[in-house]
């Protein structure tokens, strides 16, 4: 295990600076900031003076060193449109990202492991044919027309839900969050549904073909054999193993929502930080989009990590640190 932990943190730092490198030299040879946060009236000197305190008169490589040096010591820059930290915006704005993943990837799983069991159980019926015509849907239909869909019947037609914004943060324990108010969730449903769509589909299909995969096998005839309750082959036995690349896939899906809610926190103008990613984009705000994707590309290495602690978990017959 310490051989597996030390090996897996090298490779994030190599990652971590590959990503550093490759973003800064992308974001930083587009466009130029200072036309965007200066008066077109302003004076040479005023210019010179801005493009100064941004440190973008010197050299590239001076900038990307400099970068990295702040880094190491817990400084991301700060935003050239906020004046502030750029960790500081990424952790206000993180909280509400993470609720709006954490829920659609709640709703993926608890609606769609049983929905790939019953297809699975019940291969090429009726039952089996609508839910996995649904989860073609799913899979084809864009998430930004789902998302004006989802708008368009349960806000403007039924009125129903709210269609923009985070609703009234409620306080517990210290924490404040969309869970503890009714107005709260009541505006976390519809970009939650939209951001889980996509994932339900892959969930039920994986299900699926874990559960058809795995019926057939000898230690399920065997259980039957016993005379083991058909429930209990189901969610003991099966489930167990279908958990194993759930569990990988999940985990991996789970990076991907949070790097790639821009759509949904754009569509629903849920204040997180893909919509921030955005509006920096828009106003060439370099730091904050740099910092952005080094903190995703670390989420996503210890997504990856935690996913593999628990495969190692539910698998005993998996040793992490030994080579395969």
């Amino acid at each position: 295990m310490s051989v597996f932990i030390i090996r897996r943190l090298m490779q994030s730092v190599a990652v971590l600076l590959v990503t550093a490198l490759v973003v800064f030299l992308g974001v930083y040879a587009i466009g130029d900031p200072v036309e965007m946060l200066i008066s077109p009236d302003a004076s040479p000197a005023e210019r010179a003076q801005v493009i100064a305190s941004l440190g973008l008169d010197r050299p590239l490589w001076q900038q990307f060193l400099t970068f990295i040096w702040n880094v190491v010591h817990g400084d991301l820059g700060r935003s050239f449109v906020f004046n502030r930290p750029t960790i500081t915006l990424i952790l206000e704005r993180l909280p509400a990202t993470l609720e709006l993943t954490l829920t659609a990837l709640a709703i993926a799983l608890f609606i769609g492991i049983p929905l790939g069991l019953i297809s699975g159980l019940k291969p090429n019926s009726a039952t089996d044919e609508a839910i996995m015509t649904g989860s073609i849907l799913g899979f084809s239909l864009p998430s930004f027309w789902q998302g004006m869909m989802l708008i368009m019947i349960f806000s403007i037609w039924l009125g129903w839900l709210p269609s923009t914004g985070r609703g009234e943060l409620g306080l517990f324990l210290g924490i404040q969050s969309s869970f503890f108010t009714l107005d709260g969730l009541t505006h976390l449903i519809l970009p939650a549904v939209n951001l889980s769509l996509f994932k339900l589909s892959l969930v039920i299909r994986l299900t699926r073909t874990g559960v058809r995969e795995t019926m057939p096998l000898d230690f399920v005839k065997f259980a039957r054999a016993k005379g083991i309750s058909e429930r209990r082959i189901v969610f003991v036995h099966v489930l167990k193993n279908i958990l194993i690349p759930l569990i990988t896939v999940i985990g991996m899906e789970l990076g991907s929502m949070l790097a790639f809610a821009v759509v949904t926190e754009t569509i629903f103008a849920w204040p997180g930080i893909g919509k921030l990613l955005i509006d920096s984009i828009m106003r060439l705000d370099r730091p904050v989009v740099v910092a952005y994707l080094l903190v995703i590309v670390s989420l996503f290495i210890l997504i990856n990590f935690v996913v593999d602690i628990l495969y190692s978990l539910i698998d005993p017959r998996v040793r992490l640190g030994e080579p395969s």
